[in-house]
C-alpha cells in the first residue's frame, strides 16, 4: 500500500531532520484522510504534535516539515508517486499523482474481500468485553446500542489486524439474581391462586408473570412452599431462561460471542481470594471500620475502595478485579470494557485495580457508550408495550429489522447521544441511510448483470480511460477505505466506518448520475464496468464488517 511507503519515507526524513531531533518519534506520525478532499489525499497532524514541545505554531511546523519531506523527494522512489507536499491549515497534505490513486482498482481486484485488511497486529490479543447485561430482564435499548458498537468495535479490530475475543460477563449470582427469583415466585404463588406479597424492590415486567406461568407449566406446584432452597431454584431457573433468551436475541441481531464468562464460576475457582492474596501481598490492603479496603488512591483512583465488608461479603468491584485478572492471565494484550452510561465511577476503580495488579494502565481501555432515544412519528417513545418497564431490543427489531436497527445504532460517536428514528429507519428512500448505502451495492450489481460482461474481461480494463472528476473522486474515496479501516480501530469506535460508507456511496451515485457506465464505447464501457465493481466490493466489505446485509437487489 501506497501509504505504508509513504509512512516509512516521512519518517525516514523527519528522523534525519537535525531541527526535529530530540522531538519527533515514529509513534507522533499518523496518517488520516483530509476533513477536504480539496486539500489532497493524505494529511498528517505532525506539526500539531510537536507544536507543544517544540513551542511553535503548528501552521510554521506544517511549512518546516513540509519543505524537509519536499527536500527528500527525489530520489526517494516515490517521484512518480506524489505530485505535491503542502502545508495547510497546520496540517502536512499530500497530493498523490493519478496513476497511484487508479491503482487502488487493482488493489481492490487483487484482495476481494480481504481489501482494507491488514496483518500489521497479528498476535496482538485483543479481548472486548460488552454488553453483560445482568440475566434479569430482557435487553434494553440501551444494550442494544452496546451491542451494535462492540460487536462492530471487534470486527473493525480483526480487520486492523488483532486477534479479537468478543466476551459476555455472566453477572448470575448476587443480590439482582435473588430478587429475580423473588418476584418470579411470587408471580408463581399469583398464579396458583395465593395471595402472596410481591417484593417492593421486585422486578415487576410482564415478562416476569410470563415467566412465573411457565415455571408453573412445568412443574406445578411443586415448588409452592417458601423456603430457601425454593427460592435458589426460581433463581436458577429465572437466570438460565433469561440468558437462554438474550443469547437468542443477541443471535437475531447478528452478534455471536466467543466467551460467555460466569461470575458464579469465577467465585467457585477460587480465583478472588487469590486475587485479594495478591494485592495483600503488595501491601494493597488493609482493614477499617471492621471491612477491608483496597488502596486504589495510589493509583489515580478518587477515594479507596471497600473490597469486603464488614459482614464478609465482597463488594461488586472485588469480583471485577478478579475477572480482570484473569483476562491478563489468559494472553490478552489489550482489554476493552464496553459499559453504559451508569459505570463512569468504573473507570478509575479499575484501572487502578490493573496497575495494582502490574499491567500498564493503558492495558484496559473503559468505553462508555451514551443512551440512545428512539422516535416514531417525530416523539420519543417513552414505554415499552411489552414490559411496561423499557424498550426491548426484541421490539426495535421487530419495527425496522437487523440491518437497520444496527446501522443507525453506528450512526453517532459512543460519546454522543443517539437519536434513532424509526420511521426514518424503515423508509425505502434515499433518506434512510443505509438504505442510500445497500441501495448503491444493489444498484452496482444490476449495473453489471445487464451489461452481460464475462468478469475477467472487465478485469482486464484499460484504467486510463477513467479520467472524468467524478472517477477521480472514486479513485480517492476508494483508496481511504483502508485508513477508514486503521484510524476507526486505533481510536475504539467504528462510527468512521459508517461516516466512510456513506460518503462512498454518495460519490457513486454522483458518478453514475454524470456519466453513462454501459456506452457505445466496448473498452470505456469495461472501465467503468471495473470501477463500479471495485466500489462495489468496498461498499460490501463495510458492510460486512457493520454486521449489514448486501444486497443485490431492492
Amino acid at each position: 500500500m501506497i501509504e505504508q511507503d509513504i509512512l516509512k519515507f516521512m519518517d525516514d526524513a523527519l528522523s534525519a531532520e537535525k531541527s526535529f531531533s530530540g522531538y519527533y518519534t515514529r509513534d507522533l506520525l499518523v496518517l488520516e484522510n483530509p476533513k477536504d478532499p480539496a486539500h489532497g489525499d493524505i494529511a498528517a497532524n505532525i506539526a500539531f504534535r510537536l507544536a507543544k514541545p517544540m513551542k511553535k505554531a503548528p501552521n510554521e511546523l506544517a511549512k518546516q516539515v513540509s519543505a524537509a519531506l519536499g527536500a527528500r523527494l527525489v530520489g526517494s522512489g516515490l517521484e512518480g508517486a506524489i505530485d505535491a507536499i503542502e502545508p495547510i491549515n497546520g496540517f502536512v497534505n499530500i497530493r498523490l499523482s493519478v496513476k497511484v490513486l487508479r491503482g487502488v482498482l487493482s488493489q481492490i481486484s487483487d484482495a476481494g474481500e480481504k481489501f482494507g485488511r491488514s496483518d500489521t497486529r497479528k498476535g496482538d490479543k485483543v479481548q472486548v468485553e460488552f454488553v453483560s447485561a445482568n440475566p434479569t430482564g430482557t435487553l434494553s435499548v440501551a444494550h442494544a446500542r452496546q451491542a451494535a458498537f462492540g460487536d462492530t468495535l471487534a470486527s473493525v479490530l480483526s480487520a486492523a489486524g488483532y486477534e479479537v475475543t468478543r466476551e459476555y460477563y455472566i453477572n448470575d449470582e448476587g443480590v439482582q439474581i435473588t430478587i429475580l427469583g423473588q418476584s418470579i415466585y411470587a408471580r408463581y404463588r399469583e398464579s396458583l391462586g395465593d395471595e402472596y406479597a410481591f417484593p417492593e424492590n421486585g422486578y415487576k415486567g410482564e415478562y416476569v408473570k410470563e415467566m412465573a406461568e411457565e415455571f408453573r407449566k412445568e412443574h406445578g406446584d411443586k415448588y409452592k412452599q417458601d423456603t430457601p432452597e425454593n427460592l435458589k431454584v426460581f433463581s436458577e431457573w429465572g437466570c438460565d431462561y433469561l440468558l437462554k433468551e438474550i443469547k437468542q436475541e443477541l443471535l437475531d441481531f447478528g452478534v455471536k460471542f466467543d466467551v460467555w464468562f460466569s461470575q458464579k464460576a469465577l467465585g467457585a475457582s477460587g480465583k478472588i481470594e487469590k486475587t485479594l492474596g495478591a494485592l495483600g501481598d503488595k501491601g494493597l490492603l488493609y482493614e477499617s471500620e471492621g471491612a477491608l479496603w483496597f488502596k486504589s488512591t495510589q493509583f489515580g483512583d478518587d477515594k479507596d475502595r471497600v473490597v469486603k465488608k464488614s459482614d464478609g461479603a465482597y463488594t461488586y468491584v472485588t469480583p471485577d478485579i478478579a475477572y480482570h485478572k484473569d483476562k491478563f492471565e489468559r494472553g490478552f494484550k489489550k482489554v476493552i470494557d464496553i459499559l453504559g452510561p451508569d459505570h463512569h465511577g468504573y473507570i478509575n476503580r479499575i484501572k487502578a485495580a490493573v496497575q495494582a495488579l502490574g499491567y500498564p494502565a493503558d492495558a484496559v481501555n473503559i468505553i462508555i457508550i451514551q443512551l440512545a432515544t428512539l422516535y416514531k412519528d417525530g416523539q420519543p417513545v417513552k414505554m415499552s408495550t411489552r414490559a411496561g418497564e423499557y424498550i426491548t431490543l426484541r421490539e426495535v427489531l421487530d419495527e425496522v429489522g437487523k440491518d437497520a436497527a444496527r446501522f443507525f445504532f453506528l450512526m453517532r460517536k459512543a460519546s454522543a447521544h443517539l437519536d434513532f428514528d424509526l420511521e426514518l429507519a424503515k423508509k425505502q428512500t434515499q433518506e434512510n441511510p443505509v438504505f442510500y448505502v445497500q441501495y448503491a451495492h444493489a444498484r452496482i450489481c444490476s449495473i453489471i448483470s445487464a451489461s452481460k460482461r464475462p468478469e475477467d474481461r472487465i478485469c482486464k480494463a484499460d484504467v486510463e480511460l477513467l479520467s472524468a472528476p467524478e472517477e477521480l473522486n472514486l479513485f480517492k474515496e476508494l483508496r481511504q477505505y483502508p485508513v477508514a479501516i486503521r484510524l476507526s480501530a486505533h481510536e475504539s469506535d467504528p462510527y468512521r466506518i459508517i461516516t466512510y460508507l456513506q460518503g462512498l456511496a454518495a460519490c457513486f451515485h454522483k458518478f453514475y448520475e454524470a456519466n453513462k457506465v454501459i456506452t457505445e464505447d466496448a473498452e470505456l464501457t469495461n472501465a467503468r464496468l471495473y470501477l463500479i465493481s471495485c466500489v462495489r466490493q468496498v461498499l460490501a466489505n463495510g458492510l460486512t464488517l457493520l454486521g449489514v446485509s448486501c444486497p443485490v437487489k431492492m
